[in-house]
């Protein structure tokens, strides 16, 4: 039985499912309604595509398996990803310098193109930048790691 505690206050357990379990289909449903910038409308994207070009965006070049590691994915996957997207101009591969037998990827130099996944993300940035704004350092780390957990717990493997 909800005992319906005040959300500003705290909430028991089961009054957390619930709201959580009310709430997460509204977030899923608005973040799928979130439009395409014309750039990048043709290319199919995957929420995946979205988690890639994030860490690009956010942390630069970086080399496939770094890419693997950061999405969970394994790197051959990341790589015809990597290969579709620089076929369609999004993203560039390279040579590593420093070894040849590793590929750097990173967001094209194209300033139409960076703009447009710039402007895809920014909003759920600043959504997310408005909601962890209030919060302590302590807090936000709490609530990654709960969303981490529920990642988890909710894919069935419990990895």
């Amino acid at each position: 039985m909800s005992t319906q505690r005040d959300p500003e206050v705290g909430l028991s357990t089961n009054d957390a499912i619930r709201a959580m379990l009310l709430l997460m289909p509204r977030v899923v449903a608005r973040v799928k309604r979130t439009p395409l910038p014309e750039r990048l409308r043709s290319l199919n994207l995957a929420p995946r595509h979205l988690t890639l070009l994030s860490n690009l965006l956010f942390d630069g070049e970086m080399t496939v398996n770094t890419l693997a590691e950061r999405l969970e994915i394994a790197p051959t996957t990341v790589s015809l990803m990597v290969s579709d997207l620089s076929r369609q101009g999004v993203l560039e591969r390279r040579g590593d310098p420093a070894d040849r037998r590793r590929t750097i990827v990173a967001i094209t130099d194209e300033p139409e193109t960076r703009a447009a996944i710039e402007g895809w993300l920014a909003n759920g940035a600043q959504a997310w930048h408005t909601a962890f704004e209030q919060l302590t350092d302590e807090e936000r780390a709490l609530f990654v790691r709960t969303i981490r957990t529920y990642e988890r717990e909710a894919s069935g493997t419990g990895e």
